[in-house]
């Protein structure tokens, strides 16, 4: 099973789909009873709330993290570019493709019908051998 995978071309969530999902992953927060801890560059999903002491990790376990870029390619938009899933996560039953589609279902998204990057072609000479 692939752990980690570079998402080529990323993924982009447009404001309302990435407005959506960046706040139910907050309602979601190991803090308050759920199993996400969302920040404005990585969104990691747990086994469950963190109940240590102090509001630590204690028994909770990562399952994986979506590694994200906030107002990329333009303002306002949320690109996914990396994704990992740990053992732990593996073990549970996660993939990269079901990660991803836990968090974005909250936008009404799946990593299959989610937009991607678009990216230019590179260009046909090599720019630093280029004949004069």
């Amino acid at each position: 099973m692939e752990l980690t995978r570079i998402i080529r071309p990323a993924l982009v969530l447009d404001e309302a789909s990435g407005t959506r999902i960046v706040a139910e992953l907050s309602k979601r927060d190991v803090g308050r009873g759920g199993c996400w801890n969302a920040s404005t560059t990585i969104w990691q999903r747990y086994t469950g709330p963190w109940d240590g002491a102090g509001g630590t990790r204690g028994n909770s376990q990562l399952v994986g993290t979506i590694a994200v870029a906030y107002g990329m390619p333009i303002r306002n938009h949320i690109t996914v570019y990396r994704v990992t899933v740990t053992e732990a996560g593996a073990d549970a039953g996660f993939s990269v493709d079901s990660l991803c589609d836990e968090a974005l279902a909250y936008g009404g998204l799946t990593f299959a019908t989610c937009a991607r990057a678009e990216l230019a072609e590179p260009p046909l000479a090599d720019p630093f051998h280029a004949r004069r």
